[in-house]
């Protein structure tokens, strides 16, 4: 008699549970007007180092309606290498736009591109329109302009368009919900490797980061313009899969370390199961969190970002991997090995906080600048690149030796101390100017200031990165300026 009362009474509290979430979610993609289906576009983009083609998979209308910002349809922002536009088909408007770049993008620009040609699974979610559209994906040429590559017209009411999904495969977790999706952005987390066991875990690790991110400027001043959410489809084993330590599991995210050779790269390639489970939650960024205690992470704009939970520096990896997703920020190291090949020309990039400073008049942020401040920057390159190639042969002998995570995560404690105290005596520490060494390179390209989340594992964005994210908040979250 207990057991079957205590039993219908914990089925009765889930459905409860259940009920809640559902109104919750429901709540916040309600708004004062009726937001449109959700459409998306799955196709496959594939080519080498020389050349890429497109090719249509399917077109869905996803189980939510659309989450985003009806007076912010079109993107003014200039970020990514590439950027979808909606146009009506017959009269031509543009409807809908956004930047974004690709897990093709950069493998193009990796050694294998040269030797073989790939497809990678990419797609496009945009509001339903009324009447046939055009798709186009924009890419930008050499001159750094955006020129059409792919277009595809798409009558979103067309027989063959997908419009009954199965059941979400888990339950989606409000962790913070300010209001309406249309007014907010809506960052959806996502757990890979965490058992049915260690749901709760994932839970604490979702509440833990986001709250992070909202302590970091300028996330901080604007965490009322935020809704996250959470889900996690559970696994058999603990962990996503790192191969090249022969460790392989099994995930509904398909997520891995060692992405194109590195072995703190990680993402998934898998894009079709990632919307597949996504588009039961309001989303317009996600984050994937992996159970792992092994360092790691990885970012691409307009895509997703990832970052291992279970490291000593999962906070710094959280953000620092959401400020390549959600703004399009570049990296700022170049000491570190990556599996990019370095560019033949040092063309201007689109990242709003790298410049090639090919005319120091017209720097893309000089109204941070003060007078005076010499450009390029003074800093203690010599110095600090010394240190750096000792410090790279310590972390290659630990990787290589296979040692404890601990030695590692004291190693990175060590090079930020050092990075601290050799920046604190320098004249320019704080100063914005353009300071030589980013994007990966050591001569060539600048960022703007010694030190910031981009950069090292400092704790704050520089002031040229807080602004590019403001500008991709106020893109999801307010009306467009007049005059614009």
């Amino acid at each position: 008699m207990y057991r079957t009362t205590f039993k219908t009474m914990m089925a009765t509290l889930l459905a409860l549970a259940a009920l809640t979430t559902a109104a919750t979610i429901a709540s916040a993609a309600s708004s004062t007007t009726t937001a449109p289906a959700t459409v998306r576009l799955d196709y496959l983009h594939t080519g080498n180092a020389n050349a890429e083609q497109y090719a249509i998979e399917r077109v869905l209308i996803e189980p939510l309606p659309w989450p985003g910002n009806l007076s912010r349809t079109i993107d003014d922002s200039d970020r990514g290498v590439n950027k979808v536009e909606i146009l009506d088909q017959k009269t031509g408007a543009l409807l809908y736009s956004r930047g974004f770049s690709t897990i093709f993008g950069e493998w193009s620009s990796t050694d294998e591109a040269s030797r073989v040609q790939r497809a990678f699974q990419e797609s496009v979610r945009f509001p339903k329109p009324e009447k046939p559209v055009r798709v186009r994906i924009l890419k930008r040429d050499e001159k750094n302009n955006f020129v059409v590559a792919w277009s595809i017209d798409i009558d979103t009411d067309a027989q063959d368009v997908i419009r009954k999904q199965g059941p979400a495969p888990a339950k989606t977790l409000p962790i913070r919900v300010n209001g309406p999706s249309d007014q907010k952005v809506d960052l959806l987390i996502l757990g890979d490797g965490y058992t049915a066991a260690e749901m709760a875990k994932f839970e604490n690790d979702a509440r833990t980061l986001s709250d992070h991110l909202f302590q970091v400027s300028p996330f901080r001043e604007r965490a009322t313009d935020f809704n996250v959410w959470a889900m996690a489809v559970p696994t058999q084993e603990s962990g996503v899969s790192r191969p090249s330590t022969g460790m392989y599991h099994a995930s509904a995210l398909g997520t891995r370390y060692d992405i194109f050779g590195s072995e703190r790269y990680v993402l998934t390639t898998d894009n079709r199961a990632l919307r597949d489970i996504a588009q039961y939650a309001p989303y317009e960024f996600i984050e994937i969190l992996v159970n792992n205690d092994t360092y790691g992470g990885g970012g691409i704009f307009g895509q997703f970002s990832t970052a291992a939970a279970g490291n000593d520096w999962a906070k710094y990896l959280f953000v620092h991997e959401f400020g390549h997703h959600f703004a399009g920020l570049a990296d700022e190291y170049y000491t570190s090995p990556v599996a990019y090949q370095p560019s033949a020309t040092h063309q201007e990039p689109w990242e709003p906080n790298v410049t090639a400073l090919q005319d120091p008049a017209r720097l893309k942020w000089k109204n941070k600048v003060k007078a005076g401040t010499p450009l390029p920057s003074p800093w203690p390159k010599e110095i600090y690149d010394e240190h750096a190639r000792e410090y790279q042969k310590k972390r290659t002998a630990l990787r290589a030796a296979n040692r404890p995570e601990s030695e590692m995560n004291a190693l990175f404690k060590e090079d930020l101390q050092y990075n601290n105290a050799l920046f604190s005596k320098a004249p320019h520490q704080h100063v914005v100017g353009a300071f030589e060494g980013a994007n990966y390179e050591s001569k060539g390209y600048y960022r703007p200031e010694m030190q910031c989340i981009m950069f090292d594992r400092s704790e704050t964005f520089c002031g040229v990165c807080s602004d590019a994210i403001s500008t991709i908040i106020d893109l999801y979250t307010r009306p467009l300026a007049a005059g614009k």
